[in-house]
């Protein structure tokens, strides 16, 4: 990043002009006759009870109460239950307002359409859409209309149960057939859920045809679009289309400026990240939390702490304070250029700002100690976020700790954390198993790799082009060449295509062992897959054939290599370098040395 891109940045965010410059069985009675088509194992309502502990008290009496009014000989009215229902829906306990609906069937007690959305909001809420639908239908036969609430609420459950083709052919019927007139939260339903679902173009041209209709995006609905656009890499599209919203009269938010922001900042657009901050500050829109956190992780992720630290600077001098979210850039930035010291004071300091460090804080530490080869350190914080409860126990936290002790060569203490991982019922994934595999393999236990991969395979874990090309380096490194070329051709046949690295390794093994032609006819056959040789393949190949004092053969590679722009690596020249120092000299080899060994 150009200096003038980080100051300019600053000024933006702390000019004068700015606002904040200086400162949730059985089938139960009301349904028995209509749910005859779902299946017994697929039935959601039970007569016992089934609710969240967490808010037990709370939950009982909204039950007790609920249980009352049921009882009382003179039952209140339907707004009454409603409200009711309600309250135990906001607790997230949807089960027991089903069954609790149940018990209102039962005593004769009134619904109405408010009712009904409530039902098909929990069954949604439940991911049992199909239900909701069932509910609806069996609403609507007895007389009850729907209204944008309930079909609001059925396009939301389509999306959480991953419908998505469904969801937006139920928008676009609610257009044609004028079926209820969608507001700013349907739209924004359907357009939000097309964007999360990675429909981003979908979402694009719907807002485009509500562009053309009587029912008008509004800027909410926008934000979600462009926020879509920005994540899919296609900022330049996302800012076309602010424009285009500003030409409507649509005023873009905050919400809609960090997206912008975000998605210039990941691809380095300084320039224009300060032509939009300006921007917001000549239209008054105050920057938040948000904004600021997007600054300071970009810096952080570009290695530029410092200026990190001024924006925060910025940011509590205008009295944003920071949150768990800042920190953990701060913290990630500052392990990332290992200054592993001052990651821990903002590490400590996040208590007295009032905060609790969370999972991200506590694996970013572990993984800036174990990168630093300070596995100690990061035990001690393993430990001490174990001792916080189980939620700190997550996934990425144990695969770091466990790649951290393999990496030092404490192998039992890995696969102890590893049946530790497993004793505690935090799942193992891809990436753990590829750590422990290439734990194996490091240390020639290549037997015991494919036995713990078959271990895998059986509990429903898929290998990936990591996990084979971590067996077939092992299988070179082993001097296992054979059992490493049939795995590679084994490879097309479980639906993966190998890469430089894998071939790499190969074409190492057969310089290693002399098998220099088979080496070339490898690096053809990488050509016509479409797997083109890349400097390191070169490489791989020249140091292995100055390892056996093969210089006339490495020529024609460090040719070729030339040709194809590549350069030595620092290893390749260094052996070049010793090689030339150390015999009689070889002019070809010199001219070639000129040509790929860069210059200081």
């Amino acid at each position: 990043m150009r200096i003038y891109g980080r100051a300019a940045i600053r000024r933006a965010i702390s000019a004068k002009s700015s606002p904040y410059y200086g400162i949730f069985a059985d089938r139960f009675s009301f349904f028995s006759s209509n749910f005859h088509s779902v299946r017994h194992k697929d039935r959601i309502f039970s007569p016992n009870l089934r609710r969240d502990l967490s808010c037990a008290n709370e939950v009982d009496e909204a039950i007790f109460l609920f249980r009352k009014m049921v009882r009382m000989r003179r039952q209140p009215s339907v707004f009454e239950f409603t409200k009711q229902l309600q309250v135990i829906v906001n607790l997230k306990q949807y089960s027991v307002a089903l069954q609790l609906f149940d018990e209102m069937r039962q005593s004769a007690a009134p619904v109405n359409e408010y009712t009904m959305t409530i039902l098909i909001n929990c069954c949604c809420l439940l991911k049992r859409v199909d239900i909701g639908f069932a509910v609806f239908g069996i609403f609507f036969k007895q007389g009850y209309k729907a209204n944008v609430v309930t079909f609001t609420t059925l396009l939301k459950g389509l999306f959480l149960d991953g419908k998505v083709a469904d969801a937006e052919k139920l928008f676009k019927r609610l257009l044609t057939l004028k079926l209820c007139e969608p507001n700013d939260v349907t739209i924004l339903t359907a357009i939000d859920g097309l964007c999360k679902a990675g429909h981003v173009l979908t979402a694009h041209d719907l807002l485009l045809l509500l562009e053309k209709s009587i029912y008008k995006p509004n800027v909410k609905a926008y934000s979600a679009v462009i926020d879509g656009l920005c994540k899919t890499g296609t900022v330049d599209n996302a800012l076309q289309l602010k424009s285009k919203m500003t030409d409507k009269g649509i005023s873009p938010d905050v919400v809609t400026y960090n997206s912008m922001i975000q998605g210039l900042c990941d691809f380095g657009r300084w320039k224009e990240v300060k032509d939009l901050l300006t921007e917001m500050v000549n239209r008054k829109i105050p920057l938040d939390v948000v904004t600021f956190n997007i600054l300071v992780d970009a810096f952080c992720n570009e290695g530029n702490v410092k200026e990190a630290e001024d924006v925060l600077e910025i940011m509590t001098r205008q009295n944003i304070y920071p949150n768990i979210f800042t920190y953990n850039a701060l913290i990630d930035g500052y392990c990332l250029q290992g200054k592993m010291d001052r990651a821990k004071e903002v590490f400590d300091s996040i208590t007295g700002s009032g905060l609790t460090p969370c999972i991200i804080s506590y694996s970013s530490l572990i993984n800036g100690y174990c990168k630093k080869g300070k596995v100690d350190e990061a035990w001690r914080l393993f430990l001490e976020a174990s001792s916080k409860g189980l939620e700190y126990l997550d996934t990425i936290t144990y695969s770091t700790m466990i790649h951290g002790l393999l990496s030092e060569g404490r192998n039992a203490d890995g696969w102890k954390l590893f049946n530790d991982m497993e004793t505690r019922q935090v799942h193992p994934d891809l990436y753990t198993c590829n750590i422990l595999l290439e734990g194996l393999c490091k240390t020639h236990q290549i037997a015991e790799a494919f036995s713990f991969l078959r271990v895998i395979e059986d509990k429903g874990v898929s290998p990936n082009i990591i996990t084979y090309g971590i067996l077939i380096n092992g299988l070179c490194k082993d001097g296992k060449l054979e059992d490493a070329k049939n795995l590679l051709n084994e490879l097309p046949s479980k639906g993966l295509q190998p890469n430089n690295k894998i071939y790499g390794a190969i074409l190492g093994s057969l310089c290693d062992e002399g098998f220099i032609d088979e080496a070339k006819d490898l690096l053809i056959k990488m050509e016509r897959i479409g797997c083109a040789p890349d400097s390191m393949t070169y490489n791989i190949i020249i140091q292995g054939l100055l390892k056996k004092k093969e210089f006339d053969k490495a020529i024609p590679f460090l040719e070729e290599m030339y040709k194809k722009g590549f350069l030595a690596d620092a290893s390749t020249s260094s052996m070049l370098i010793n090689h030339l120092q150390g015999s009689k000299k070889n002019d070809v080899l010199l001219e070639m040395m000129k040509k790929v060994v860069p210059k200081m």
